[in-house]
């Protein structure tokens, strides 16, 4: 039921300040100048538009290559003055992409840019890169910081902050998961969130601005709180699966950030995905759609709903990479399969299919 007298609506996150059309757009903008100006990298060894790029070098492994910020979930950390876990953030959102294309995350660069240089802000902030980097088990050789206080304004100021990080992988030529090989008949299994991880955050503020609220629903928890759990780091598991799979039966990892389960065509968008038996989803998600009367169709497009992170693969080894899966996240499961309906995501229960260009609508395909 909608707790607030606003009408659900399909555009909230923009109406919260988010246009993701003009992201896209945007995104697009940068790609065509680099293109044009003849400097896009010439040896990509997976399709632009990937979780992260993988260039061919002289000698070795490939390289991979990733970067990745922490976004306004920091104002919820000026806000509450809690800097300790978005490091850990900052971390995930890199690792978990770069081993998206099959590659071991080996070290994780930081820029930290600030309105005022804050010594106990920063040391909180330093403390969650090294839990981050000691659980994806990369290492941190430097970084930057920053102070520009004519860009950086706080929440309250003087403590604005800006986290961005920078994430090099490896990985072998034969080993490289580009998604090609992602087939109608593959299955898609899920590993849970524990939240609304890094995207999405300028939504849930607009939905729950009071962030010491302790809602029935959150179980005691304040809002803040809540919003703070930092993204999972998914670089463990995945490497198990990779070394349990070796050359056959993995064909793609999908991080699942702003897009929802759309990323999922990111690996390949000459197939489709139907997820019909979705996970459990948290219940912060079922606070922010009530609060801020945001429609089901734009939850699952802005929001990881439950699934952090999708493995594909062969459906007869499915069982075997499952068991791997559940060391890990004992809540992993099969939650759909691959189609051979090109360019859609379908959520039958919620009454979904969507695309990348004009996202999830009521209907089926």
């Amino acid at each position: 039921m909608n707790g607030t007298s606003e009408p659900l609506r399909k555009d909230a996150y923009a109406t919260a300040g988010v246009d993701q059309a003009r992201a896209h757009a945007g995104v697009a903008a940068i790609v065509g100048a680099l293109a044009e100006a003849g400097v896009a990298a010439r040896a990509l060894l997976v399709p632009s538009g990937h979780y992260a790029a993988v260039l061919d070098v002289a000698h070795g492994p490939a390289l991979a290559l990733a970067t990745d910020g922490v976004g306004s979930k920091l104002v919820v950390a000026e806000q509450l003055a809690r800097f300790d876990t978005v490091g850990i953030d900052c971390v995930a959102m890199n690792v978990n992409d770069i081993v998206c294309v099959g590659a071991e995350p080996v070290a994780f660069l930081d820029y930290v840019a600030v309105e005022q240089p804050d010594e106990e802000m920063l040391a909180a902030v330093a403390s969650g890169i090294a839990s981050g980097a000691a659980r994806a088990g990369v290492v941190v050789p430097g970084g930057e910081l920053a102070v520009v206080p004519d860009l950086i304004r706080g929440h309250p100021s003087p403590r604005g902050l800006d986290l961005v990080g920078f994430c090099v992988g490896t990985v072998a030529r034969e080993r490289i998961l580009d998604g090609s090989r992602i087939a109608p008949g593959d299955v898609v299994i899920g590993l849970p969130s524990n939240g609304i991880h890094a995207n999405g955050l300028t939504l849930a503020r607009k939905a729950l601005p009071d962030l010491a609220e302790r809602p029935e629903a959150l179980a005691g928890r304040s809002v803040g709180d809540v919003l703070l759990d930092p993204t999972e780091i998914y670089v463990p598991c995945a490497l198990d699966l990779l070394r349990t799979a070796g050359d056959g039966p993995l064909h793609g990892f999908a991080h699942i950030t702003g897009d929802g389960l759309l990323n999922l065509l990111r690996l390949n968008s000459r197939v489709g995905y139907r997820i019909d038996q979705p996970l459990p989803s948290p219940p912060i998600f079922a606070l922010i759609a009530e609060r801020g009367g945001v429609s089901e169709a734009e939850m699952w497009e802005v929001f990881n709903m439950g699934c952090g992170f999708c493995v594909i693969a062969d459906r007869t080894r499915a069982d075997d990479l499952l068991a791997v899966a559940r060391r890990h996240y004992p809540a992993a499961a099969v939650i759909g399969e691959v189609t051979d309906r090109a360019g859609l995501v379908e959520l039958p229960g919620a009454g979904l299919v969507g695309n990348r260009r004009s996202g999830f609508r009521p209907g089926s395909a």
